[in-house]
């Protein structure tokens, strides 16, 4: 395995921006991982390990530790018991159309989605009433601390909206094992144009680049001292769009989508500082007018201090 120095990453997320790795490595198996996290321990370094970099934010000022990138990318079957196996850097995508391919249904609910399944397992991708955690069957992890390789059901990842417990950063998806159905060929292929239908509704109704998705998560219950009509209003989206700002709202390069408010696009030349900048802006607004402080759902990567309200 290579570690690499001073790798730029604004090509490596979805936003186009932020600076560079100090140290960079793609293990492509389970023993390369683990050498990559002895290097790190070795060295006191920093970890971050990064899927497809659609759902992130990194600072102007780069990673100042290693980078880890999984090539792990072998995806396997056991049709007879209604498993499929995919390691952590497959991409969800792929994934979805190797299932299909092989006339195995399910998971197309998430056409469109970017990012790979160690990414997608530890934000636990959603996509109207669908959770991954609902396919989620086992995985293997491997701790950070020790190098050491362990099988984990579902329940151990302790799964929410738009999180688990990998948020600790304590471990580190290998390869995840999903319940899927084997279907005859007229299914699989209502399925694949299920897929298709998916993909182009997301397309109509979001940005497909340049983007990190949803920008700020929906509010929690208990985090609203209000009622909108009788009931609370979890969605961010209903309140980035009363105050006016999509399409409209930019700080230099960096914009509120025109497709949907809470997603922010970068245009050639964007740096991460005009995203927080634009993103400080739309907490501001909200705040003035709802008394609530919008929070941030993608993951930050660099920063030495929160840059944002409320978080």
């Amino acid at each position: 395995m290579i570690i690499e120095q001073n790798i730029p990453l604004a090509n490596k997320n979805w936003f186009m921006t932020g600076g560079a790795a100090r140290y960079w490595c793609e293990p492509q198996t389970e023993q390369e991982f683990v050498e990559a996290l002895d290097y790190a321990r070795n060295r006191n370094l920093d970890i971050f390990v990064l899927g497809a970099g659609a759902n992130i934010l990194i600072s102007d000022d780069g990673f100042d530790g290693l980078v880890i990138r999984p090539s792990l990318t072998a995806i396997s079957f056991d049709l007879s018991a209604g498993l499929v196996t995919a390691g952590a850097g497959v991409h969800i995508q792929q994934l979805i159309d190797a299932c299909l391919d092989h006339h195995v249904i399910g998971l197309e609910e998430f056409s469109g989605i970017p990012g790979t399944v160690g990414g997608s397992v530890f934000i636990n991708i959603h996509y109207f009433q669908f959770l991954l955690s609902q396919f989620l069957h086992h995985a293997r992890v491997i701790n950070r601390a020790t190098g050491h390789v362990q099988e984990v059901d579902a329940a151990w990842f302790e799964f929410g909206y738009d999180h688990s417990k990998l948020f600790e950063r304590q471990h580190y998806v290998i390869d995840a094992t999903f319940k899927v159905t084997l279907v005859d060929a007229l299914k699989a292929a209502y399925a694949r144009g299920r897929r298709d239908e998916i993909v182009r509704h997301r397309r109509q109704r979001y940005p497909n680049s340049n983007t990190c998705g949803s920008f700020f998560r929906n509010f929690l219950p208990e985090e609203l001292p209000f009622e909108v009509n009788g009931k609370k209003m979890p969605f961010i989206a209903y309140y980035l769009d009363k105050i006016g700002i999509k399409g409209a709202l930019r700080v230099g390069n960096a914009v509120v989508s025109h497709q949907h408010a809470n997603m922010l696009v970068t245009q050639p030349g964007a740096i991460s500082q005009e995203v927080i900048e634009l993103a400080r802006t739309m907490q501001r607004l909200v705040r003035e007018q709802f008394g609530i402080v919008p929070h941030v759902e993608c993951q930050l990567v660099g920063f030495k201090e929160d840059p944002f309200l409320g978080n």
